[in-house]
């Protein structure tokens, strides 16, 4: 199984590839909210976090469980929702608390229940922009994809291979979809050049760097490897899955110009 995201945020903005330990505490601050802490240790992760913030894009953790998300919108307005959890605090915390996918999708859905979605996905000084979000779940046997429309949660378990990007996928979800949403030009052409990929056969470590560093989708920038007047790709992750461990590679920056470093993690 391989597990493949790039994360798309405003020009400029820088992450970091971080190891965050284990850890014991009694409350979790996470970017605007504190949430009670994990009842056992957490797990150790990697993680890509914007600089500004608690949250993840994306990250790996110690058993092999491999979390990304991506913003998407419904008809419900995330921008009158008070601060809450974040789709990268919700990243974060599940690798922190989830020992294998199928408890992951659990932790997500408690979380969300319990203390929701709110607060902007930009830095501060930034135009606020809150968000619901998509994310993928996977441990090397068995992967899901969840959509959120603030507290509502779908969740739809992967059969073979699945890819999401900013837009409703699941068909329990498409009619929440935002019916204002350009999607034809800024979605449809990244989403539809990733189910091309998955749909030819075995994938590898190495088609799927080619395809995140793919620039030709649209005539505007809004790629794969995404350079346009708003966005850019600011970092890149791929989880491989092989016998006892776990290989990871990721790029700090868009992967069009920096290369994949390697990383193994000794699986638990």
């Amino acid at each position: 199984m391989l597990f493949a995201k790039n994360s798309d945020r405003p020009k400029g903005e820088c992450q970091e590839f971080e190891w965050v330990r284990p850890r014991r505490e009694a409350s979790t601050q996470c970017t605007y909210i504190s949430v009670p802490g994990h009842t056992a240790e957490t797990l150790g992760c990697w993680i890509s976090r914007p600089t500004w913030g608690w949250g993840a894009e994306h990250g790996v953790n110690e058993h092999g469980v491999a979390v990304g998300n991506a913003t998407i919108y419904t008809i419900t307005d995330p921008r009158p929702f008070p601060d809450a959890l974040t789709g990268m605090d919700i990243v974060r915390l599940v690798l922190e608390r989830s020992g294998n996918a199928a408890t992951a999708v659990e932790t997500l859905f408690d979380l969300i229940s319990r203390h929701g979605q709110g607060g902007s996905g930009s830095a501060p000084g930034l135009p606020r922009r809150p968000y619901w979000s998509s994310f993928l779940i996977a441990d090397g046997g068995s992967s899901f994809v969840i959509e959120t429309d603030a507290a509502e949660v779908v969740v739809e378990e992967v059969s073979d291979a699945a890819a999401v990007s900013n837009r409703v996928t699941l068909g329990s979800m498409l009619p929440r979809a935002h019916p204002d949403q350009k999607i034809e030009h800024f979605v449809e052409p990244r989403l539809k050049a990733t189910r091309h990929l998955l749909s030819t056969g075995r994938v590898t470590v190495d088609l799927v760097k080619e395809h995140l560093r793919s620039h030709d989708q649209t005539s505007s920038g809004w790629d794969v490897c995404m350079h346009n007047d708003h966005q850019e790709t600011a970092a890149s992750m791929i989880v491989e899955w092989l016998p006892g461990e776990v290989v990871v590679w990721s790029t700090q920056g868009s992967p069009c110009i920096n290369d994949y470093v390697r990383r193994t993690v000794i699986v638990r």
